[in-house]
């Protein structure tokens, strides 16, 4: 399967999960899903967002963003939302499901 094509899945139901408060939850275990399964379906582990170095580099500044509700914005999380969206351009995850996915890898 694509990478594309996953991200589309994950697009949908991320879309489909945003109708009530509670579904956040959904809503980042279907993005976490998503970024996940492009990684594994992937076999070039330098495109891999789990082994990308941006991306890695970025679990901290995540933490600091989950952890202040989207207050606490650093460098490198920056960079590695720039470059999430910019390997999946159809993916419309808002920051702090991104940063959720981030945590999750």
């Amino acid at each position: 399967m694509s990478r594309k094509t996953l991200l589309g899945a994950a697009l949908l139901l991320t879309l489909a999960g945003t109708a009530h408060a509670s579904s956040f939850i959904v809503t980042t275990d279907a993005v976490v899903d998503g970024i996940a399964a492009s990684t594994h379906a992937t076999s070039d582990a330098s495109s891999s967002l789990r082994d990308n170095k941006i991306v890695q580099a970025a679990r901290d500044d995540a933490a600091s963003f989950v952890g202040s509700q989207g207050e606490i914005r650093g460098a490198k999380l920056e960079s590695a939302f720039g470059f999430i969206r910019q390997q999946a351009p159809s993916l419309q995850a808002s920051d702090a499901q991104l940063a959720q996915a981030i945590l999750a890898l």
